[in-house]
């Protein structure tokens, strides 16, 4: 998890508690005060639940970016070693053609 993502969930569930302990002093009704703690406490798991959605879904992106880029060095090396391969053909026909010219 990083440093900002840390941050957040910190602050957030500073903010609950602060909230939390605020509507619990102010001076209501103790039905009034458990329905505002709850309407603000399905509101902080909301925005959990889509922190952590979005955190998933970035560490889904970052793992399929690395795929990506992995098959595309894969590839890229294999296309190289091909060309190393071809030259190399390439090289021992010539030295043997050059051979063949000689013995002549």
């Amino acid at each position: 998890m990083s440093k900002r993502t840390s941050h957040i969930i910190v602050f957030l569930a500073g903010a609950a508690v602060g909230a939390s302990l605020g509507i619990l002093y102010a001076p209501d009704k103790g039905s009034n005060t458990r329905n505002k703690l709850s309407f603000q406490l399905d509101k902080y798991r909301a925005k959990l639940k889509e922190m952590i959605e979005q955190l998933a879904n970035e560490k889904d992106a970052a793992f399929s970016t690395a795929k990506v880029e992995g098959h595309k060095v894969i590839s890229e090396t294999k296309n190289k070693a091909e060309r190393l391969l071809e030259d190399v053909d390439d090289l021992i026909n010539q030295i043997k053609n050059k051979e063949k010219t000689h013995e002549s």
